[in-house]
């Protein structure tokens, strides 16, 4: 048997155990394994199997996950994200879908501060979710817009999967944080113009509230947002400015979010044992599963699989934005079925090589794929985002429901999408500006 076709027997069969409810982190690594027995032999397999594990974990830029994920699990727990949609809601609550409206942009702007999308669906979810139902919404917009600019976390920097695409493609990690600002705020204007478009439409979908807030209460509201602009300006503004690193952003991120906590009085031994333990979790899944990737990555490159398939494209006179579209499509339909991060990571080692070949910007190329991922959060059957919803909500709203009030928001992913395809530059122009 060839290598190539050890390959594409190995890829084939990760589907299959990923059918079957295996794990994703022990089918790739079982598989990679197995691959680099049959193509190496067995101690180059199992010296893989000693190194690489090794190898990724002390990547240096990798640090920045687990402080991203501190930073987002203590402004959650110390009630940072509360107050952000208690002044949306004030503010925003007499347009027709308020509090959808509100919803979209206090999603957006803990995504600033996490970095993970099921981190900002869940939060969200609890805090904005049972509110809309409280006032009548249609269950389907009140969930679907959760779910959807949940999303937005891994778009709106700092972004986990950022991390992880940059450190698999070699892109400066920094400059495609500061790439997803504008693509991330044109997602959220998307929708929020696209709610209160259906819901001027149809009224119905969204009750008039009974608040009527005065303009104190409104300001005294906006007053007790401002620790969450000064973490996205700390965050953001140190790797625009060029004076901090990703990673070094990760820890200035989880120090001010630790210093506005403490100095709210909320910084209790419940908080900190919280934070610490999501963000222990969180990271141990996260590097299981790109320790698994890292070494399908190995073994896929062995075989010789991305330069078969680069081949296959250039006889099939697949060229230019083909490729991407080819991508976009392998994308969506694994969104289908995986997780954000596994999609990820089983897809990049494939195609990175393809879109170098063909000449694209890697960075431009990174946030269609953090695009594409954010699709399959939505998507189903599996649409992890959407259960999360469905976690947090409960026997209140059908999963059906839930699904179909996604609708509207893939049809303006779509958009945002073409939208990028057509001027690269919405995703290039703030990085082509940075020092």
């Amino acid at each position: 048997m060839s290598d190539v076709a050890i390959g594409g027997l190995g890829l084939a069969g990760i589907l299959v155990l990923l059918a079957l409810r295996v794990p994703i982190a022990f089918a790739l690594i079982g598989v990679s394994i197995a691959g680099l027995w049959a193509l190496l032999g067995e101690r180059p397999a199992l010296g893989s199997l000693r190194t690489i594990p090794y190898q990724f974990v002390a990547h240096w830029s990798l640090s920045a996950i687990p402080m991203f994920l501190l930073m987002g699990s203590v402004a959650y727990h110390s009630g940072i994200v509360s107050s952000l949609y208690t002044a949306a809601r004030l503010w925003l609550c007499r347009l027709p879908g308020g509090l959808a409206i509100a919803s979209n942009f206090a999603c957006a702007g803990f995504a600033a501060a996490s970095g993970s999308s099921v981190a900002t669906a869940s939060a969200m979810g609890r805090i904005a979710v049972p509110e809309m139902l409280r006032y009548r919404y249609d269950p389907g917009l009140a969930t679907g817009v959760v779910a959807a600019a949940g999303t937005l976390g891994s778009l709106i920097p700092p972004s986990i999967l950022m991390i992880l695409y940059g450190t698999f493609a070699e892109a400066s990690i920094g400059k495609l944080m500061i790439a997803g600002i504008l693509p991330g705020i044109l997602t959220a204007v998307i929708y929020a113009a696209m709610i209160w478009l259906r819901c001027v439409i149809r009224p119905e979908l969204a009750p008039p509230v009974d608040i009527n807030p005065t303009l104190r209460e409104r300001m005294q509201a906006l007053a007790q947002v401002w620790p969450m602009p000064l973490l996205i300006l700390g965050v953001i503004g140190g790797l625009y400015g060029g004076y901090v690193t990703a990673t070094e952003a990760g820890a200035l991120g989880a120090f001010l979010a630790l210093v506005i906590a403490a100095f709210y009085g909320r910084l209790n031994w419940t908080v900190l044992r919280a934070s610490i333990v999501d963000t222990v979790t969180g990271t141990a899944v996260i590097f299981f599963v790109s320790i698994g990737a890292v070494m399908l990555s190995r073994f896929v490159a062995l075989s010789g699989v991305p330069d078969a398939i680069v081949e296959l494209f250039g006889a099939g006179g697949l060229q230019g934005y083909s490729v991407v579209l080819f991508c976009g499509l392998v994308f969506l339909f694994l969104g289908m079925f995986l997780d954000p991060i596994g999609l990820m990571l089983i897809a990049l080692p494939v195609m990175l090589p393809i879109i170098d070949q063909s000449g694209f910007d890697l960075i431009w190329f990174g946030i269609l794929t953090i695009k594409f991922v954010e699709i399959g959060l939505i998507t189903p059957p599996v649409g992890l985002s959407v259960y999360t919803i469905k976690t947090v909500v409960g026997d209140k709203v059908a999963l059906t429901q839930i699904f179909r009030g996604i609708g509207w928001f893939l049809v303006c992913e779509l958009l945002v999408v073409a939208l990028l395809v057509i001027f690269p530059q919405i995703a290039l122009f703030l990085p082509g500006l940075m020092s």
